[in-house]
């Protein structure tokens, strides 16, 4: 039997098998309508992964397939309109959702009941847990997984990706704190209840520094759980001359003390570094 799985990698491939009245373009719409009612995500938890999650690529597909299915359409909200192939989703209320005026879900992307969206987007493919604040002018890309009880804080700026298939997404795991205008792309990875300090970039290729023993250890793409992390600079010798690039500098842990609903301010005092 072929499975929804099959229909897509076969229309990645071949792209006009949803052209028309089909069976793949069929298996396109269901697969949207799964990540739109959440049975169905681009990543998952999974125990027996390396990382502990399984990047759904084939999903990722399905997504890039819906911009070939779906129709350009005008979209309106009393004043406001647009023209668009997704159209926001629409059904915050009857599935216990808070969303402040100007809050924008996309369809197919997925929040939790329980969520709060101020002034926001969250994009195609994109999972937001239940508890977890996006707030003001706070943007999730495409694909990716907000877990529960985090807190994107004003300006936060979360990278999507569509492909290639089965490009990790970013993934900002339970409890997090994001700070003001942090940026993650690129497919990092932030552990369970860190807090990222406000203004920090953190790409693929970011250097990760945790100083917190008597030796710099770096790495890069992963945040660990519970670390405080702080924007930092390192120099760097070029031909024209010595520069410091930015690089994110893990201070700390949380303290068990802390709430897991902590201000950034009070995490940052626990080192020293607070107003």
């Amino acid at each position: 039997m072929t499975t929804l799985k099959d229909l897509i990698i076969a229309a990645a491939n071949q792209p006009e098998l949803v052209d028309g009245d089909t069976r793949h373009k069929e298996a396109v719409i269901s697969v949207i309508e799964a990540v739109n009612s959440g049975s169905l995500r681009v990543a998952q938890p999974d125990h027996d992964a390396p990382d502990g999650w399984m990047i759904n690529g084939w999903v990722q597909q399905a997504i890039n397939l819906y911009f070939r299915v779906a129709k350009m359409e005008p979209i309106e909200g009393g004043h406001l309109a647009w023209f668009d192939k997704i159209p926001p989703r629409t059904d915050h209320a009857e599935r216990g959702l808070r969303a402040v005026p100007t809050a924008l879900v996309r369809y197919g992307a997925y929040v939790e009941p329980g969520a709060v969206l101020m002034p926001s987007f969250v994009n195609i493919g994109a999972f937001v847990g239940r508890g977890s604040m996006v707030d003001t002018w706070a943007t999730v890309g495409s694909c990716a997984q907000i877990g529960r009880d985090v807190h994107l804080s004003g300006g936060v700026g979360i990278g999507g990706v569509l492909e290639p298939p089965g490009a990790r997404p970013v993934i900002i795991e339970d409890g997090c704190f994001i700070g003001s205008r942090c940026i993650v792309v690129e497919g990092v990875h932030v552990g369970t209840e860190a807090v990222l300090g406000a203004g920090l970039v953190l790409t693929a290729s970011t250097p990760i520094i945790d100083v917190r023993g008597s030796t710099e250890v770096i790495t890069r793409g992963k945040i660990p759980p519970r670390a405080v992390v702080v924007p930092g600079s390192r120099a760097k010798i070029f031909p024209a001359g010595e520069y410091l690039l930015p690089c994110a500098l893990i201070i700390g842990e949380r303290s068990e003390s802390t709430d897991r609903k902590t201000s950034l301010n009070t995490a940052l005092r626990d080192h020293g570094l607070g107003a």
